[in-house]
């Protein structure tokens, strides 16, 4: 299982690393994409620390976020409620990105990485929310 959290947790920094490379290249809706995904990577991790599995086949988004809010965020309270927003904000700037005429702008790359980071920090150290 270390593994899998280990190799959600390499595949989340590469897609943190998109993230940052598609902004300073002003690819902005990209990097929405790449910071959500990053997030739900980071997410995925956590919960196969925590010894959780996907109830299907795969992980859905909708399973992630939940349980990754519900359980560890608000019950376990294993990482910090500054973190409760983080999918559900970067879901909402991807699904911008990805599904609508309007264009994710410089500001919105910015924060988007503003709330990635500390999710991946958060996730690789073990959770801080005690």
């Amino acid at each position: 299982m270390m593994e899998s959290v280990e190799a959600f947790l390499v595949k989340a920094e590469e897609s943190l690393a998109g993230a940052e490379s598609e902004f300073v290249n002003g690819r902005y809706n990209n990097c929405a994409n790449r910071c959500y995904y990053a997030c739900f990577q980071a997410a995925i991790a956590a919960l196969l620390r925590a010894g959780m599995e996907p109830t299907g086949p795969q992980w859905s988004h909708q399973f992630v976020q939940g349980r990754f809010v519900g359980d560890l965020i608000n019950r376990r309270k294993v990482y910090p409620a500054s973190l409760r927003t983080v999918l559900a904000n970067t879901l909402a700037l991807r699904q911008t990105a990805d599904y609508k005429a309007d264009n994710v702008n410089q500001r919105e790359g910015a924060r988007a990485l503003s709330w990635t980071r500390p999710l991946i920090e958060s996730v690789q150290g073990g959770g801080e929310g005690r």
